[in-house]
């Protein structure tokens, strides 16, 4: 990366512009009008579906495209529409969920949409769903359509450890990682990820890697930051986004990503 400003800006969410108390500081908000006011473009990553989306729209004033799902969907935020999405295929979704259950016992499965969310009878709704109705269809409705990102939730395992399970049995088929939820294990369809999908918005903007940075907290977040010219984490982040990155930065309630932002695209 050169000393001029970059072109592109990515960012996780959740840990990362968003604070504990699940807010966006006007600082960070004006930051990023910094980066549109330099003629560069800033795109938001996040392991959150569309239907979660509608705070951070607002806080943007409805600007820009944002990238949902762990990859898996594009969400216009003007016209809160999805714009481009990447599932797991019916057959591919069905043999995951039997191995899952196989090498995993007692974990519940639930499959996110852009705007609702299905789940088996042992889904565990998280915090983020309590204004959701989880729908509880039969596993032939469950698994009968595409599945932009495939969740599970396990009584007592966290999700480091379900990783651990869960990649080897179905790591062939999906996308496993997690995003920090409790409990809680995620796949998106084989070869998605958020550097997949920001490395093909880039690619329409004519932005290279080298000329993009990115912000993250947890190990989903670390293909993007390989991808771009230059990573930065969080100082709250998960313990291998700390070992990977080019930068540590401020935490997120400390408004970390704002600090550098404003150092990448001073005022005049």
């Amino acid at each position: 990366m050169s000393s001029a400003s970059p072109l592109l800006v990515a960012t996780d969410l959740d840990g990362t512009i968003v604070r504990s108390d699940r807010t966006i500081s006007a600082r960070t908000v004006a930051a990023f009008e910094r980066i549109e006011k330099a003629g560069a473009q800033f795109v938001l990553v996040t392991g959150r579906p569309p239907r979660l989306m509608g705070p951070i729209a607002e806080a943007f004033g409805h600007r820009g495209t944002a990238i949902c799902s762990n990859g898996a969907l594009s969400y216009d935020m003007h016209t809160e529409e999805v714009v481009a999405e990447h599932g797991i295929a019916v057959p591919t979704l069905t043999e995951v969920a039997a191995l899952l259950r196989a090498a995993v016992p007692g974990i519940g499965l639930a499959v996110e949409y852009a705007k609702e969310l299905a789940g088996d009878a042992r889904y565990e709704a998280g915090d983020w769903d309590s204004d959701t109705t989880v729908i509880r269809p039969d596993d032939a409705v469950l698994f009968g359509r595409p599945a932009p990102k495939l969740v599970g939730r396990h009584p007592e395992l966290t999700a480091d450890e379900l990783v651990e399970l869960a990649h080897p049995a179905v790591g062939h088929l999906v996308t496993v990682y997690h995003s920090n939820g409790e409990r809680l294990v995620e796949a998106v369809a084989q070869g998605v990820s958020k550097a997949f999908a920001l490395a093909e918005l880039a690619a329409r903007h004519g932005v290279a890697a080298s000329e993009t940075v990115a912000f993250g907290d947890m190990p989903n977040d670390l293909p993007m930051m390989a991808w771009a010219g230059t990573s930065y984490g969080m100082a709250n982040a998960h313990p291998a986004v700390l070992s990977d990155v080019d930068h540590v930065i401020g935490g997120h309630d400390e408004d970390g990503v704002a600090a550098v932002i404003e150092e990448l695209f001073p005022q005049d």
